[in-house]
């Protein structure tokens, strides 16, 4: 039998799946998605984008967001006004909605960034034990996540691409 046989990682694995929910994300400024993992089962996903029944951000839900896209503001500034949910955020939500937010204690965060401090301080309350991701996140507080005991992965995102590519190429 050969050993030649490659597959991703349960990080790769679920990464990929965090930069699938990515590309459902409807706000104009930044693409994030994340999904919640226990025993390396997907418990929840979620991406930016508006609450339920709001106008989509990319239909001009979300003045913030227009105001960033036309040169107004910063990145960084009137967050306060934007009205996407983050991805850690949805995903953490989306727990609770389907009635398995029992099961997150020691559970993973797997996110295309860093959660910003909001997001970090949910997901500490409902027990993840460790976040995987891609990007740095400016908004991000590492001393808090240190304080609380989460362990912090940043994957390499050549890895992720070779994976994601193979997804485009595979004759199996």
């Amino acid at each position: 039998m050969s050993n030649s046989f490659e597959r991703p990682g349960w990080d790769e694995y679920f990464m990929l799946q965090a930069k699938l929910a990515a590309l459902r994300s409807n706000c104009m400024t930044r693409s994030v998605g994340a999904v919640i993992v226990r025993d390396h089962r997907q418990l929840a996903t979620g991406y930016n984008g508006t609450p339920p029944g709001i106008k989509n951000c990319f239909e001009g839900g979300c003045q913030r967001c227009k105001d960033r896209m036309d040169g107004k503001i910063k990145s960084g500034e009137g967050l306060g006004r934007c009205l996407c949910n983050h991805a850690e955020a949805n995903a953490i939500m989306h727990c609770a909605i389907l009635g398995i937010e029992a099961g997150t204690k020691g559970a993973i965060l797997y996110s295309t960034f860093v959660p910003c401090l909001e997001c970090t301080k949910m997901a500490i309350t409902i027990g993840i034990r460790k976040f995987v991701c891609l990007d740095e996140y400016p908004e991000t507080d590492y001393d808090l996540i240190k304080e609380a005991g989460v362990e912090i992965e940043i994957l390499n995102k050549d890895n992720i691409e070779k994976w994601a590519g193979s997804m485009i190429s595979s004759k199996k």
